[in-house]
């Protein structure tokens, strides 16, 4: 794992990760207060939350959070949510233990891990600007990648979790109405999601071209047309996913 403060050995990458993983069992470890701050800045200012970054890496001597207070606060925001679906859309005890567990472990954590991976390769291969004379060449930490999708992660959690699940009623309708406004639900989501992950690899000072990872937005506003023309309902096909 590349490590973003410049030549540190693997001891001590491994060490910070090591203290990363103790503290998801030490709560009182964990920062909730700050956690719940930069929940609510990524909704109503990102890049504020995004400034906070060099500050972490001033007195800390890394890019990322050295805690995982907002991954167990959003493994229990998408618990919950994915709850409410299953006491609504569910048919068994069993089918709604594996649905949430899915909608924790692969739709957020596990999908998180791949596109924190890609985007840690990416930035690291392709975008660091060449170091100049005497100064000390940096890296992406690929626990900063990861926080970046967590980071990313919780606008999309709000609009295709909750809002999507009050708006249920409207979106599951057989009609162009229904399918509209899903897929502009879901254009908008998931569009905010390659924003936000813009903002959070463009905070990097030693970063350049970060506009590459808009580009997964613009081939999802290319295709949204086709879709609403071709009567895609992506509410009704999400659900109809986890319970059939």
């Amino acid at each position: 794992m590349h490590d973003l403060g410049g030549p540190r050995r693997g001891g001590q990458r491994g060490g910070n990760l090591v203290t990363y993983l103790r503290r998801i069992i030490k709560p009182r470890q964990m920062d909730f207060e700050y956690t719940f701050w930069t929940l609510m800045q990524l909704c109503i200012s990102p890049k504020t939350a995004y400034r906070h970054t060099a500050y972490q890496k001033q007195t800390k001597n890394q890019w990322a959070r050295d805690d995982p207070a907002q991954v167990m606060v959003t493994c229990a925001l998408v618990t919950l949510a994915s709850t409410a679906y299953c006491i609504t859309f569910g048919d068994s005890i069993s089918h709604s233990i594996l649905t949430v567990l899915s909608a924790v472990v692969v739709d957020f954590l596990l999908l998180g891990f791949a596109i924190a991976t890609a985007g840690w390769f990416v930035a690291n291969h392709f975008l660091r600007k060449k170091p100049q004379l005497h100064q000390v060449e940096q890296h992406v930490e690929w626990l900063y990648a990861f926080d970046v999708h967590c980071n990313s992660y919780f606008p999309l959690f709000l609009i295709l979790y909750v809002l999507q699940f009050l708006l249920s009623p409207l979106l599951l309708w057989h009609s162009f109405l229904a399918t509209a406004l899903s897929c502009a639900l879901f254009t908008f989501s998931l569009i905010y999601y390659w924003y936000m992950t813009f903002l959070g690899y463009s905070a990097l000072p030693f970063l350049e071209k970060t506009e590459v990872f808009l580009w997964p937005a613009g081939l999802i506003l290319l295709s949204i047309p086709f879709a609403v023309l071709a009567g895609f309902n992506p509410s009704r096909f999400t659900l109809s996913l986890y319970f059939g």
